[in-house]
């Protein structure tokens, strides 16, 4: 299968200066996608990551938590570039803001503290609609949009010690269910996309424990190569599907799809 064709697709990743949405930007700018990422503040981690995709890309410090953050985004966005052809909603917040030792002593959910848990809940479920909402005019006006949502592992969404993170993101692979069928007909597609597994990003706390259940890591460029392909033309009309990273094959893109049975379900 020859390279996706991304070139001069305007593609919105949140959280883009580190992580996963830090080589998902970079992979799609030097594919020859026009490129903005937001970051929670302005921040040397943006600066550095915009100074690698390009003079085209843009970096928007945004709290996408934020109503009127979001819409200034998609609006720079816009203004920048003309128009928005791909959100990918990749922001988020972890564990580590209820506990740093959370891999290996779980918190019981009773025990979390409550802003925390309010915090991790609003940048989860809250940012992507905010986001979403108001990119989703501008891609319904031209015909064209994709949405992808990054999601987790199943394990993750009921692991003990993972509330509020891993029901945040069961929630969002739901809701992402229902943004495709409101946006059928539109030409918008919404998927999901997630690694299959713990990444080596600092949702994780450093040092000898920063492992996943299995003891592995996995590299976040694991991303790219269905971020791209997602992006690209070749994935235009699929839409309500789930993407595992870990299974990508570049020939055969169907056997990353994990779409259980055409249901949510994480049990």
């Amino acid at each position: 299968m020859t390279q996706p064709l991304v070139q001069d697709r305007v593609v919105l990743i949140t959280g883009g200066s580190r992580g996963l949405g830090r080589e998902m930007a970079i992979a799609l700018a030097q594919a020859g996608a026009k490129v903005a990422i937001t970051g929670a503040a302005a921040s040397d981690a943006l600066d550095d990551t915009l100074a690698q995709l390009g003079p085209e890309a843009i970096a928007l410090p945004a709290d996408v938590t934020d109503e009127h953050a979001a819409e200034d985004a998609v609006a720079k966005t816009v203004a920048k570039f003309g128009r928005i052809d791909v959100l990918i909603n990749n922001a988020g917040i972890g564990m580590r803001l209820v506990s740093e030792t959370f891999n290996t002593s779980p918190t019981k959910f009773w025990e979390a503290d409550s802003s925390a848990w309010a915090r991790i809940v609003d940048a989860n479920v809250n940012g992507p609609f905010l986001m979403a909402r108001a990119a989703v005019p501008h891609m319904m006006a031209q015909g064209f949009g994709k949405i992808i949502n990054i999601s987790t592992s199943d394990q993750t969404m009921v692991r003990q010690g993972y509330a509020p993170y891993g029901p945040s993101k069961a929630f969002l692979e739901a809701a992402s269910r229902v943004w495709a069928a409101d946006l059928a007909g539109t030409g918008v597609d919404v998927n999901v996309l997630l690694p299959g597994g713990a990444a080596d990003t600092d949702l994780l706390p450093p040092g000898p424990d920063k492992k996943g259940a299995d003891g592995n890591l996995l590299s976040p460029s694991i991303m790219c190569a269905p971020a791209l392909w997602l992006v690209s033309d070749a994935a235009d009309g699929i839409t309500g599907a789930r993407f595992i990273a870990r299974l990508w094959n570049t020939d055969d893109p169907g056997a990353a799809r994990d779409d259980k049975g055409g249901k949510p379900q994480i049990m």
